[in-house]
C-alpha cells in the first residue's frame, strides 16, 4: 500500500463551510505556527509520535515524519458563511484568541473573505445572515458550491482540496426516502426537498467532485446512504460526525476506565454552559435534540448493558446544555457520576471542566483534513472510520457498531497508519519477549 500512496506535493485546499470561532481558531493557529509564533499542541499529526515495531527496538517517530502528510506550509484556507466578516472580524468577534496574537497576523487574516453560503433557516432558527446565496433550486446551490470549490482550486493553485464542516447543528432529522439512494436525493435536489440541508448539499457538492469531506457537527450531513453510495462511485473519504471535545471527550476517556474494572455506574448527569454561537443554536430545542443523540449514544456503546445488566443496566445518563452569554466560547461542563464497587457499596465521582471549545477543536479539524487528505491519496474511499478517534457519534458502516473508547480508537488510527506504511500492526501482546527469555533457559 505504500507504494501506492501519492506524495504530497503541491498546495492543500482546505475549505470549511462556517467561518465562525471553530475555524477562524484553527486558520489563525495556522498562521501563527507558519510565523514561529505559537505551537500546535493538541494536534496528533503535527505534535504526536507512533511506536513501530517491537519496544525493544526503540523506535517513535513523530506522526507527521511517518507518513507523508502535507506541510502546514502548504495549506490555503477559504470557506463560507452567512456572514460576510473577514476571518480576522471573526476571530476577534469569537473572542477565544488574545488580541494581540491576532493583530500579529492580522493581514493574512484579513484576507481571507469568506464565499456565499448555502443557508436554510428551517435548519438554524437562531441564526440569520445576509451572505447567503440565491438560488431556485437546491441542485442549482449545491451547482455553485461545486463552482466555489473549483474556483478556489485554480485560484490557489491547488494541487488537492478538502472540506471540513464547522458550521451549525442543524434541527434534527431522520433517514428518509429522498436520502436511500443517489438518484432520489439528486431528484430531491430539483425539487427542493425539505429533508435536504445544507450541510447535505456541501457534502453532495464536495463528494460528487471527489473531495473527501468530513462532518463536525452532528447532523446527518454524509451519513445517509445517498452519499454513501456516491462517496463510493466517486472513490471519495467521508467521515463524522461531531467533533468530540469537552464534556463527551472526557466521557471516552473515563468510562472506558470504569468498564475495564468492571465498576457499576447506575447515573450520569452533564450539564453544560455555554455562549458562543453554537450555545445560540443548540439553545432551540430542535437544534439541542440533535446534539443529545449524539452525546447520549456514547455511554450505551462503551458500557453495552445489554451484556452487563448487573453492572450498567439501570443506567439513568441525562445531557443538558444552557446558553449562557458571559462564557462566550469558554464552556464550562459538570458531570455528577454515581458509581459503585465491591458488594455494592457506593461512591461518587465529580468533574467541573473549565474547557475552551474551540481550543479543543481547532487541532481536531486540522488533523481531519490531513488524514483525509492522506486517505485520498492511499485511495481509501467511503467511511473512513478509523477516524472514530475524532468525533462524538462515529459513522461507521450500516449495521456497524461504532467504537467509542477513545484508547481503542487511539490503536485503530495507529494501526491504520502502519499499515499504510507496511509496517507489523501492533497487539501489545507481548508474549514473544518471555517466550524468548523461556528458549534462553
Amino acid at each position: 500500500m505504500q507504494e501506492k500512496i501519492q506524495q504530497a506535493d503541491g498546495k492543500l485546499g482546505i475549505l470549511i463551510p462556517g467561518l465562525g470561532a471553530v475555524a477562524t481558531t484553527l486558520i489563525a493557529g495556522v498562521e501563527a505556527i507558519r510565523q514561529g509564533l505559537s505551537q500546535p499542541i493538541g494536534s496528533l499529526t503535527q505534535m504526536g509520535n507512533i511506536r513501530l515495531g517491537k519496544r525493544t527496538e526503540n523506535r517513535y517517530p513523530l506522526i507527521r515524519e511517518f507518513v507523508p502528510l502535507a506541510d502546514l506550509k502548504d495549506i490555503v484556507f477559504g470557506g463560507w458563511d452567512v456572514y460576510a466578516d473577514n476571518v480576522f472580524e471573526a476571530a476577534s468577534k469569537a473572542k477565544v484568541l488574545e488580541p494581540s496574537l491576532l493583530a500579529a497576523i492580522k493581514p493574512n487574516l484579513q484576507a481571507l473573505v469568506p464565499m456565499k453560503a448555502v443557508f436554510d433557516k428551517s435548519y438554524v432558527r437562531n441564526l440569520d445572515g445576509s451572505n447567503v446565496k440565491q438560488a431556485a433550486t437546491k441542485y442549482d446551490l449545491a451547482k455553485a458550491v461545486m463552482d466555489d470549490i473549483e474556483n478556489f482550486r485554480e485560484a490557489n493553485d491547488c494541487s488537492r482540496v478538502v472540506v471540513v464542516w464547522c458550521g451549525s447543528t442543524e434541527r434534527y432529522i431522520e433517514t428518509g426516502r429522498v436520502h436511500e439512494t443517489i438518484e432520489q436525493f439528486e431528484e430531491g435536489l430539483r425539487e427542493n426537498d425539505p429533508m435536504i440541508s445544507p450541510s447535505m448539499i456541501y457534502a453532495y457538492a464536495a463528494i460528487r467532485l471527489g473531495v473527501p469531506f468530513a462532518n463536525g457537527a452532528p447532523n446527518l450531513t454524509c451519513d445517509i446512504p445517498a452519499l454513501m453510495e456516491l462517496a463510493r462511485r466517486t472513490e471519495t473519504p467521508i467521515a463524522g460526525k461531531d467533533f468530540k471535545t469537552g464534556q463527551t471527550l472526557m466521557k471516552t476517556i473515563l468510562a472506558p476506565g470504569l468498564h475495564a474494572r468492571a465498576l457499576g455506574i447506575r447515573g450520569w448527569f452533564s450539564t453544560n454552559i455555554l455562549g458562543n454561537r453554537d450555545g445560540l443554536v443548540l439553545d432551540d430545542p430542535d437544534n439541542f435534540k440533535t446534539k443529545e443523540v449524539s452525546k447520549l449514544s456514547v455511554l450505551d456503546d462503551i458500557l453495552r448493558p445489554e451484556l452487563n445488566p448487573e453492572l450498567y443496566g439501570e443506567l439513568y445518563h441525562k445531557v443538558r446544555i444552557n446558553y449562557y452569554p458571559p462564557h462566550g466560547d469558554n464552556k464550562e461542563s459538570w458531570d455528577n457520576i454515581d458509581i459503585f464497587g465491591w458488594l455494592g457499596y457506593p461512591m461518587q465521582i465529580k468533574i467541573n471542566f473549565l474547557c475552551r471549545d474551540s481550543i479543543l477543536a481547532a487541532p481536531i479539524v486540522l488533523d481531519l483534513a490531513l488524514f483525509m487528505d492522506l486517505s485520498k491519496r492511499a485511495g481509501m474511499s467511503g467511511i473512513q472510520e478509523w477516524l472514530s478517534f475524532y468525533f462524538k457519534s462515529p459513522q461507521t458502516a450500516p449495521g456497524l457498531r461504532p467504537e467509542h473508547d477513545i484508547f481503542k480508537q487511539l490503536i485503530k488510527l495507529q494501526n491504520t497508519l502502519r499499515h499504510m506504511m507496511g509496517e507489523d500492526l501492533i497487539t501489545h501482546l507481548g508474549l514473544d519477549y518471555y517466550q524468548d527469555l523461556v528458549e534462553a533457559l
